[in-house]
């Protein structure tokens, strides 16, 4: 589009419904950002005026609007200024009343960081023990395509929270049953809410939001590069969307504390929850690409993720949550990525990584930060090597030797590990792991589209037994079945019946 001196617009159309000014920042420098953050709260088809002095802008933003399939109404320039005016989604779509109640916020969208509302302090409820070698899933669940869909007319403001929720609760309802008639001893919610495994705390922390990978690409210094990397992983770029931090983040309502208050009116079996874990959290928020930044370091974000997750941690375990897991499978990448062409992990692409020894001891240092305090034996890891896609070619691989003494040093109950596949190496190794410690044994490989015969699911926890004695063990899949919302590793049927699998090997085994 040629740039005018006017801006045109159509009939009964007097101008921009939202404008701000980028000054002199380019795309690769947080203008991007910056339109994400006024763009998402918007109703399709209202118009963002974005005013710059930067020369790069004329090329790269009319790109951005085809990656985003945002509409650029008109292109005005009068010297340095320039004035862009994009429609969210199309103009056409204008005036369309949205299923979204007014003023709705929509999970794509920034939230301002607010006081927090006072609350009474909640009852802790007792929550029922995890006997030794119970039988769960590690996570995400396959999401039903309506659950799916609704999860995009949420993020697109098409759907308001209230009927979101209502949609998950069914979804939620259809997962519990499944793991009942598995025979799953611990069951969890399936992450039926979220997008992804980690990338959805970016909907619920104040000053952050979540912005599609398509966004990210005019901010890495290899555009062509990051494609390949993506299309390697088996990444959905158009669908996925990743964390980006616009100011100091701060935790002002729960992240997941809803997801076990409604998990726990379902069941009376213990409930596991699942949280990304604070080394992940700070690898995924700190992106080295963009250089407008609300924080000085890492270091510093890390800090502001650890106060988030203590202060999640402790309202979950007042809520009755038999076990809190926190996944970190970014710890793979840190060892095992040098044996790669290109990283396993988004963030691998993206984030500040130094050498492994300082990552580890971070790594460390953040969980235990996190956990401190808290009943050890309500506290697990889960550590797998890469969950995007069923090809194993892709994940990475090779046995816990690197990784084991930082596990080790971790104060958490349960150690929840991927075990079935080859390339975790031999079960040995986790002997090094302390003797006072539960240890979770992944024995179906959730990327196989077979489900596992019971005699073999049931020599391997022979093996186990063989090695750590039955009081210590606990049992689950490799890793979830649906660590992407729009990317599921397997089926529903398949994933029950590789649960079910489990609990009829240990039953034997018993």
């Amino acid at each position: 589009m040629k740039p005018t001196e006017i801006h045109v617009f159509p009939d009964g159309i007097s101008g921009p419904d939202v404008s701000f000014d980028g000054g002199d920042l380019d795309c690769g420098n947080g203008l991007l950002l910056l339109i994400r953050k006024h763009i998402d709260p918007m109703s399709r088809g209202q118009l963002l005026e974005i005013l710059s002095t930067e020369i790069s802008v004329d090329e790269d933003l009319p790109a951005w609007c085809r990656l985003t399939s945002n509409e650029l109404v008109s292109f005005r320039k009068i010297g340095k200024q320039r004035s862009f005016v994009i429609a969210k989604g199309k103009l056409a779509e204008r005036g369309v009343v949205p299923v979204a109640a007014s003023g709705a916020r929509h999970s794509s969208g920034a939230r301002a960081q607010v006081p927090a509302r006072p609350q009474a302090p909640r009852v802790p409820v007792e929550a029922p023990k995890i006997l030794p070698m119970s039988v769960m899933g590690i996570g995400s669940w396959p999401r039903p395509r309506w659950m799916v869909e609704a999860m995009h007319s949420y993020v697109e403001g098409k759907l308001d929270e209230a009927a979101f929720h209502e949609t998950a609760n069914d979804a939620v309802r259809l997962c519990v049953a499944a793991q009942e008639r598995s025979g799953a001893g611990v069951i969890t919610d399936g992450e039926q809410r979220r997008d992804s495994y980690a990338s959805f705390v970016a909907t619920r922390l104040d000053n952050c939001q979540l912005i599609p990978l398509t966004d990210l690409l005019p901010l890495v210094d290899d555009p062509e590069k990051f494609e390949r990397e993506l299309r390697a992983l088996d990444v959905p770029a158009a669908d996925v969307r990743h964390p980006a931090v616009l100011g100091r983040i701060a935790r002002s309502r729960p992240l997941v504390g809803h997801e076990a208050d409604f998990l726990r009116t379902l069941t009376a079996k213990p409930i596991k929850v699942a949280l990304p874990g604070p080394y992940l959290l700070t690898r995924t928020m700190w992106m080295e690409c963009l250089n407008e930044r609300a924080y000085d370091n890492r270091e510093e974000l890390s800090a502001d993720i650890v106060a988030a997750l203590r202060a999640e941690l402790q309202d979950l375990l007042d809520a009755g949550v038999s076990l809190v897991q926190f996944d970190e499978p970014v710890l793979s990448e840190v060892v095992f990525s040098g044996a790669k062409s290109g990283p396993s992990f988004m963030c691998g692409a993206l984030s500040e990584s130094r050498d492994p020894e300082h990552e580890l001891a971070l790594a460390r240092d953040l969980v235990n930060a996190v956990i401190e305090g808290a009943p050890r034996e309500r506290i697990a890891l889960h550590v797998c090597r890469g969950n995007w896609t069923p090809d194993e070619s892709v994940a990475l691989a090779g046995d816990y030797r690197p990784l084991v003494d930082t596990l080790a040093l971790m104060k958490v109950g349960s150690y929840l590990l991927e075990m079935c596949t080859p390339r975790a190496g031999e079960m040995e190794v986790l002997r090094r792991l302390p003797q006072d410690a539960r240890i979770g044994i992944g024995v179906v490989n959730q990327k196989c589209a077979h489900a596992e015969p019971v005699g073999e699911i049931g020599a391997r926890i022979a093996r186990a037994i063989d090695l750590f004695g039955r009081e210590r063990l606990l049992f689950h899949p490799d890793c979830g079945f649906a660590t992407f919302a729009d990317n599921p590793i397997c089926s529903t049927s398949a994933a029950e019946e590789k649960l079910r699998g489990i609990a009829e090997a240990v039953d034997r085994a018993r």
